[in-house]
């Protein structure tokens, strides 16, 4: 009587098959590991640089006096107040967390998809119609020979 694994044949054995067949495995596992890693670098990579982007110099001119700008994928709106006075506030509503909707007149409203009209000041981020229970919260603006840039 022959144990399984001892080898009769000229073949492997179902020892030396199996083996393999791990090795194999834990190959195909890695290289999904590393395959998965890079993937996730590349979408951090690519989360990181459009938030980055609006560090780049943003050009006055696109900004309006009185009104102002929003910048949805770094969640960020910049205002001009008064003719070159840049500010910039979170984009993102203290009361549902919506992006802004638009810049005019002085206001910065929350509007769709939240839809329940908040208004905050352009040039200080302070509530002037709720619901929305806190102000907007600033952010750093240097303005450059090459522009405006937000941190």
């Amino acid at each position: 009587m022959t144990h399984p694994e001892e080898h009769s044949g000229t073949g492997p054995t179902r020892r030396t098959v199996l083996a393999i067949a791990g090795i194999a495995g834990v190959g195909v596992v890695a290289g999904c590991s590393s395959a998965q890693d890079a993937a996730n670098g590349v979408v951090d990579s690519a989360t990181s640089s459009a938030k980055e982007a609006v560090k780049q110099a943003i050009d006055k001119a696109s900004i309006p006096v009185g009104g102002g700008k929003i910048f949805p994928d770094q969640k960020v709106v910049v205002t001009q107040p008064k003719a070159g006075e840049f500010k910039a506030f979170t984009a993102v509503c203290t009361h549902q967390g919506c992006i802004v909707s638009s810049v005019a007149n002085g206001v910065i409203t929350c509007g769709s998809p939240c839809g329940h009209g908040s208004e905050y000041d352009a040039a200080t981020g302070q509530v002037k119609v709720g619901p929305a229970p806190s102000p907007l919260a600033e952010k750093k603006v240097t303005i450059g020979t090459d522009g405006i840039t937000v941190s």
